[in-house]
């Protein structure tokens, strides 16, 4: 097992989410042991999914200047970038396990970086998508 862990956009909204209450200290406290771990994997579809999300969709968003600030500091991470293989992936897994496109294009990705786990609220935990353990850190 690598121990990488895919995080799905939900997560790290909360994680900057200040009005997310609980959910904004479990996401954080996630964040914060990938991040001295170094286990943290992300894709591009992820990364603007937060942008959006954060400057125009929370309670009090981020000016676009701070979610910009924010992403550059997860450049630290591996970025998964959603090519070809992994879209056409993803619509397999679509059909297989009758996910949303968008589920399952978080599901090829996190199979790209070669994670063992996905971190989301959106999948049930506990189930084994693909080889990849789902967890809800919420």
């Amino acid at each position: 097992m690598s121990g990488k862990v895919f995080v799905d956009t939900n997560i790290l909204i909360y994680a900057h989410d200040l009005d997310s209450g609980v959910k904004h200290e479990a996401a954080a406290t996630l964040l914060s042991q990938l991040w001295e771990e170094k286990t943290g994997v992300l894709s591009t579809q992820v990364i603007q999914e937060f942008y959006v999300n954060v400057t125009r969709k929370i309670p009090h968003p981020l000016s676009p200047a701070q979610a910009r600030g924010l992403i550059d500091n997860y450049f630290a991470w591996p970025i998964i970038i959603n090519g070809t293989e992994t879209i056409r992936r993803a619509s397999e897994i679509e059909e297989r396990y009758h996910l949303s496109f968008w589920d399952a294009l978080i599901i090829a990705a996190a199979i790209q970086a070669n994670a063992d786990r996905v971190a989301s609220e959106d999948f049930s935990a506990g189930v084994m998508i693909e080889g990849l353990l789902i967890v809800n850190p919420l």
